[in-house]
């Protein structure tokens, strides 16, 4: 049989004798998609947990950087913005890294789609850490006036060029290593080394400010945080160097796998041409080509054109995703001390607390998305954060220990939308659009809505004169969300191997996953516009091209021999549910 069959529950007639077996009973088949085979060779459960590991610990690094950057202001501001305006000026240049990720995005994006994953994310590590390094070394404005505030700004831009490309890259590399059935649980692990690098830095500058006089940070301890990214970004790169590229990308591009195939499924699972995804997802390839070609990476033009619904649903996902993000793990130490009164080190304890507790839940909800589904998530998510903004503010306004109480349970509302950013927005893209798609759409939202959080609530501030004003931003960016989640289409279990989208009708999915559940009853999003005979025809290309290893994905012959011979595979296409 060319594909695996669901089994539904069988009703006998009034009075039929109950003695068959319910599997020898005739099975349906799947409408609207096409399930996944179980694949002759997996990938080595040490290779996904070593590549698992290399990511999040590079990731860590990463935003163990900007941490540290987060957590110094009041001491930055001292060496580099003295005078009055000098808070919002060390944050304007927080946000100025985040201008130029849009940049980054657009050079390491394509780059990684066209050279593959693994060489990108070695370099960008190195940039990062490189630039961290410096910043601790810098010469301070007393010393060599307006020179140090410039030279800041310069090394502030270097890291954000670095992390247009190492976040895009990272997550896709993650979601593309990780089986199908458990890509929410191993790529929150990727968040799970965010919120770790967020939290070393705070755990380090928090020690430093309990074992060393105020003297001694203002003088040279605030600068032993950054100079640890050295070390940190040397282990990263070792590490990243090591990796192989993803089973995923090296089967689209014909590149040797090592020995190993990728979770999705077999090869007879090829994704849909192009042609079946050209009705919703954009793509240029003509309806009707099924020829066994490697897709080349698009143009910048042809991925706006091509691709731009995806890219529309992602930003408002994006928008709501950083503005809670930065809110909380970056700008809350500046709002704790300088908007609630409560002292530096207190500040970073409630930090530090929450961040440990959002940890700990990560792999979890990440988990939870495999078996629900990432829509399910987010809805909670975003819901959840819109109803508790506002009495959680109010909550850390009144002491150090409803200020724990108020973070935590603001940070672990946020914890379904950071677990699955890994395995929900790579998958929105095809393999050969997917670093690019994902890099430059997340680096250009995030540009705006994300290193600008903190500058934004500071002036909301200053300029309404009420500490809520964070909530209220939480929570217009949390319900540009919700909008963009109905329009967000369902991927927990779809296949990423080959050309087509991911969760798109006709596309292969693990039988029984959320993303099966959603195309089978019609609720996608481009389901709800189209007849049933647009969607059975469209579905039965998509198996014309899995037969045929349309997509760039080789075609075991044997099996499709098999299928050929085999007169009731197909026929059953488009024969009722019920």
């Amino acid at each position: 049989m060319s594909e695996t069959e669901s089994q539904p529950s069988v009703v006998l007639p009034s009075g039929s004798p109950q003695t068959g077996v319910q599997s020898a009973q005739p099975r349906r088949r799947n409408r609207f998609s096409r399930p996944t085979r179980p694949p002759r060779k997996k990938t080595p459960a040490a290779a996904i947990r070593k590549a698992t590991a290399a990511s999040a610990l590079g990731n860590a690094t990463e935003w163990y950087d900007y941490g540290v950057y987060a957590v110094a202001t009041a001491y930055i501001t001292q060496h580099f913005f003295p005078g009055e305006g000098g808070m919002l000026l060390t944050l304007a240049t927080f946000a100025i890294s985040f201008l130029v990720r849009p940049i980054g995005g657009l050079v390491w994006g394509p780059l990684g789609d066209r050279l593959g994953r693994k060489g990108i994310l070695a370099l960008t590590i190195l940039m990062m850490s490189g630039a961290t390094f410096l910043i601790g070394v810098l010469p301070t404005f007393e010393q060599v006036g307006v020179l140090a505030p410039v030279l800041l700004i310069v090394l502030r831009m270097v890291q954000g060029f670095s992390t247009g490309g190492e976040y895009g890259g990272a997550a896709t590399y993650m979601s593309e290593y990780a089986p199908d059935r458990r890509r929410g649980f191993l790529g929150s692990f990727l968040e799970f080394g965010t919120l770790g690098g967020f939290a070393l830095g705070t755990a380090i500058m928090l020690l430093l400010e309990l074992i060393l006089s105020p003297e001694q940070m203002s003088s040279w301890g605030w600068r032993l945080p950054f100079l640890l990214a050295a070390p940190m970004g040397l282990i990263g790169f070792y590490l990243r160097s090591k990796l192989d590229d993803t089973p995923v990308y090296e089967e689209l591009n014909g590149a040797p796998d090592h020995g190993t195939t990728h979770d999705a499924g077999s090869p007879a699972d090829a994704p849909a041409a192009p042609a079946a995804s050209a009705a919703f997802a954009g793509s240029s390839t003509a309806k009707g080509d099924l020829a066994s070609e490697t897709p080349a990476p698009p143009s910048l033009p042809a991925l706006f054109r091509e691709h731009w619904k995806p890219m529309l649903v992602m930003t408002g996902l994006v928008i709501s995703v950083n503005v809670v993000n930065y809110t909380l793990l970056s700008y809350m130490p500046t709002y704790l001390e300088q908007q609630i009164g409560l002292p530096a080190a207190a500040g970073l304890m409630v930090i530090l607390i929450g961040e440990i507790a959002m940890m700990a839940l990560m792999p979890w909800a990440g988990g939870l998305s495999d078996k629900y589904g990432r829509k399910p998530s987010w809805f909670f998510s975003l819901g959840g954060l819109i109803l508790l903004a506002i009495p959680m503010f109010m909550l850390m306004g009144m002491n150090f220990g409803l200020a724990i109480l108020g973070f935590a349970v603001l940070g672990l509302l946020y914890i379904p939308q950071l677990s699955t950013i890994t395995a929900t927005f790579p998958s929105m893209f095809p393999t050969q659009a997917r670093f690019s798609g994902f890099a430059i759409t997340y680096n250009i939202s995030t540009s705006i809505f994300g290193g600008t959080a903190a500058l934004v609530n500071e002036w909301g501030i200053g300029v309404t004169g009420d500490v809520q004003f964070p909530a209220y931003y939480m929570m217009a960016a949390c319900a540009v969300g919700l909008v963009c989640v109905w329009f967000m289409r369902e991927t927990a279990g779809a296949s990423l191997r080959g050309s087509e989208v991911p969760g798109s009708i006709g596309s292969a999915v693990v039988p029984g996953s959320p993303a099966e559940t959603a195309l089978e009853e019609r609720r996608q999003p481009e389901q709800r516009t189209m007849e049933e005979a647009e969607m059975l025809s469209l579905a039965a290309e998509a198996r014309e091209a899995a037969a045929t290893g349309a997509g760039g994905v080789a075609v075991d012959h044997a099996e499709a021999d098999e299928a050929a011979e085999d007169p009731d595979d197909g026929a059953r296409v488009g024969a009722p549910l019920a």
